[in-house]
Parts: C-alpha cells; structure tokens; sequence
C-alpha cells in the first residue's frame, strides 16, 4: 500500500514539474523560425493587457514598469507553440521601440491548464513614462510562412498622470508635488472674506490661492518657505459660499507647472464667542423695551440741552475742512486674448489695487454688463469713467496657459471674446489729441514691440514692469487735483462781502 501511494505521488510530482513555464529575454530583431517553413503554425492569443506596476528601485524610490498578461487560445494549435514575442512602441515626443521574446519551457500538452482554465502567463517590464501612449503587439511563434497572414492581436495602453495612485510615486511627480497633502479648509467668514487654511510644502516657497466660482472671485498669494500650516484671508467680490478654491504652488523644479489642489468654500463655524454672544442676545431681548425707553428719555433730554445752548450762542461760525481725501483713481484694463489672466493680469491687477492705490475695471469681472450693454457701448461707458486707459502689453505667451489654465475656470478664453482689438479703435482717436493722450498708457512686462497693427499706441508713455514701477504709479495719479477749501468763518465773509460792495 505504501508503496503504491509513494509511485502515484511520484507520478503526479513527475506531471507538475512538467507544466510549461517562461524564460523571457530581449529579441528585438526578426525571429529565427521566420526565415523556415512550418507545416503547421499556432494561432494568436486569446486575450492580451497591460496594466502599470510599481517596484522599488531604493530606498524611498520606485519604478514604473508594465505588467504584461496573455491568456491562450485553447485549441489544437496550442501543440506547436515555442514561444511568444512582445513588442511596444511608445508614440511620444521621443519615439521608442522594443521587443522582449518569452520562450515556453515545456510542449503543450492540453489545450487548458490540468486544474482548469486557460493557459495565463505575464511579463513585468518597459519602463512607463507619463502620459504617453503605448502600441503594445503580441504574436507567436512560430510565425506565420512568407506571404501567409500572421494572426496577432495589439492593444493600446496610455500611462496615466502624476495624479494617479501609483504613477503619483514617479520621482518627477514627486517633484511637482503629488505626495503633497494640503489639507484645504476655505470657510465664508462674511460677504467679502473667505478665510482659506492649508499645509505647505517644502519643495517651494510660493503659493496663489484663488476663489473661483462663474469667474475669479478673488485671489492672495502666500510666502513660507517652512513646513506649516498657514492661513490667509482673501476679499471677495461676489457669494463665495460653495465656490472652488483652488491653490497653485510654485515648486523649485516644476515652476508654474506644479500639480494644483482644490477644495470648496463652506461657512465658517461658530465660535464659542459666537455662542456667547447669541445668549446675550437672548438676555437683552428680554430688556430690550426698557433699554430703549430710558434711550428715548436721554435723547430727549440731550436735544433739548442742544437747542438751549444753541438758542444762547451769538456767533456762529461755519468752517470748511481743510484737507480732502485723495480718492483712489480708476483705471480701465484692455489686454489681448493670448495674455494669460490668471497668471498675468491677476497679478498686475493686484499691484494697481495694492501698491497704486486704483480702482481696477477688468471685462473680465463685468460680463453681465457687457452682455445687457453690447461690448462697444460699455467700453464707451467704461473710458468716460475711467481716469486712465491701460493697454497690457506682454510677448511673454505664458505656455503653462495652454494646460493648466485654459481648461480651468476663470481662464482667459472661457466663454468670452478679445475686447482689446475693440478698444484700440474705439480709443484710437484720442491718441491724435494731446488734450487726451495723457489718458492713455501701455505697460508690458518685458522688452517688446508693438505690433504693426498697433502702431498707433507708440505715442502713448510706455513702462516697463517692475523696472519702472515707481514712475509708472506716479504718473497714474500725476493728472489728479485735489482740491482745498480754505476755512473762512462768518465775520470774515462778511468783511469779504462789504468790501466789495
């Protein structure tokens, strides 16, 4: 007995070893069996995909490699199958090719695996880069004779980006900051300030924090080069509950090109001052009628000690302040279409706001109006208004705006048109007079040539930012008088008026 259940294990030992396996090496060239004639050739695969793995390289480092998997056709052709060759092609902006060939270890005997099911095998391999798309061919050998059709099935793969649950431990998307959790909170402390908390990072220093919902609500930008938590309250200009957050860092080698986060705007939650206040609202509201009758009885008694004193004066003399506010100027802003708003215009409209004391008008923030008014009426409108006529010149076409921004909402070619071919025309006359030309600057951020189109702006004072900031603040409010009142009491005018008399 025993000896015979030691020959049926040997026996099933004997058909396990014999199952196939695969050695797979690189073959990047035609196959040998091409170039000879078989009686009798294997079909394709029955099924071929690719999917991304993750291996470690070092230390706190990874590899992204493809998973290659095939399943074969179970028929009768299964006998006469050595091997199969894989190739990829990856179709970027540096085109690659390779082929890896996996040979089966063993013959075929069945058409299925002894346990059941198909015959599986896999090969991890090709390294992935990101978002790029993959050709990815199988067929086996050997192959087809000359002039025969050779059965093979293909796929294609597409890596996915930094974002992706594994391509996110790529080195360089570690770089651009897809590890980096921010934490965002945004809460609507009341009708013109969202308070917006976040953790930095150490991969930069920089950070814009925008509150978008139709349109740019408003936007700050943040200094801290250390790992914290940081806070920053920024105005609004319209309801910012459930509006978007959305905050863009700035990273040493990624740029204006870092992967951005985003969170949503709630109300912000109540204190236990705020509690405490609401309980004595309550306790005041049971006070509130005998509050308010002891005010009328001391108003009363303080306007009828006012007109008694008023009644006994003899001289009154009326005076006029002496200083006036300067009130800030208002500045209209047509810039070009391929301008980008976010990254451009935002920025320049905070330093008017910030270090120019103005009051920026922007298309961008008016869309209903422009709507209601038709585009060459508001412009008319707007330059009546307006103290000073910017035309924001750059040659500086910021390519970040051609992916991140320009699908982003806010962007600058989001549903509206270039209003600055417009406005040159309808300004363009204005520059022939020097009665309005002092209306009328251009200001650019780096060394540039106005277009021949529009040419007509040269006459206009030029400035170049942030090299001629100061000048260019200073003229914007060179044209501004502010007047003075002189204090002159009633004696004196009377004087005045007898003289004359």
């Amino acid at each position: 007995m025993s000896l015979a259940l030691l020959s049926l294990a040997a026996l099933c030992w004997g058909a396990a070893s014999l199952e196939p396996t695969i050695q797979c090496g690189s073959e990047n060239g035609p196959s040998p069996e091409w170039k000879v004639h078989h009686a009798l050739t294997p079909g394709d695969l029955w099924e071929l995909r690719v999917e991304p793995v993750k291996t470690r390289v070092a230390l706190e480092e990874y590899s992204l490699l493809m998973n290659i998997s095939w399943i074969l056709r179970a028929d009768a052709s299964i006998r006469v199958l050595k091997a199969t060759k894989i190739c990829v092609t990856s179709k970027s902006n540096f085109q690659s090719y390779g082929c890896v060939r996996c040979n089966y270890t063993e013959a075929f005997q069945s058409q299925t695996r002894p346990s059941g099911g198909k015959w599986t095998f896999s090969y991890i391999g090709f390294p992935i880069e990101l978002d790029t798309v993959y050709f990815v061919g199988s067929y086996n050998i050997p192959t087809a004779n000359m002039n025969e059709d050779g059965p093979s099935l293909s796929v294609n793969f597409t890596s996915p980006g930094c974002l992706d649950h594994i391509m996110k431990y790529k080195q360089k998307c570690i770089e651009a900051g897809s590890l980096w959790d921010p934490n965002i909170t945004a809460c609507k402390k009341n009708e013109k300030m969202v308070e917006v908390n976040f953790t930095t990072s150490p991969l930069g220093d920089r950070y814009m924090a925008l509150i978008q919902s139709n349109a740019v609500l408003g936007f700050s930008t943040v200094w801290e080069k250390k790992l914290t938590r940081t806070s920053v309250v920024i105005p609004v200009t319209g309801e910012s509950e459930g509006a978007v957050v959305q905050l863009a860092p700035y990273f040493r080698t990624c740029g204006h090109d870092c992967i951005r986060r985003k969170g949503t705007v709630v109300l912000c939650p109540k204190t236990s001052f705020d509690n405490t206040l609401d309980n004595n609202r309550r306790v005041l509201g049971d006070w509130l009628p005998l509050l308010l009758l002891a005010l009328l009885v001391v108003t009363w008694v303080l306007v009828v000690g006012i007109y008694l004193q008023r009644r006994h004066e003899r001289i009154k003399q009326t005076s006029f302040p002496d200083t006036t506010l300067l009130p800030p100027i208002r500045v209209l802003v047509v810039y070009p279409s391929e301008i980008c708003f976010q990254h451009t215009v935002c920025y320049f409209t905070e330093f008017l706001q910030n270090h120019c004391r103005s009051e920026v008008i922007l298309e961008k923030w008016q869309k209903k109006k422009i709507a209601e008014m038709g585009p060459v009426q508001w412009l008319t409108t707007q330059k009546k208004a307006a103290d000073k006529v910017i035309f924001l010149l750059s040659n500086d076409v910021n390519t970040m705006c051609d992916g991140t921004c320009e699908n982003s909402e806010g962007s600058s070619n989001e549903n509206s048109q270039d209003l600055f071919p417009l406005a040159f025309n309808l300004f363009c006359s204005d520059l022939r007079s020097q009665t309005r030309l002092h209306k009328y600057m251009v200001v650019y951020f780096k060394e540039a040539d106005i277009k021949d189109g529009y040419s007509a702006l040269s006459v206009c004072p030029k400035y170049h930012l942030v090299k001629d900031a100061t000048a260019f603040c200073r003229e914007l409010h060179s044209k501004q008088r502010v007047s003075r009142k002189k204090v002159t009491s009633l004696p004196q005018l009377l004087t005045l008026l007898l003289a004359h008399s």
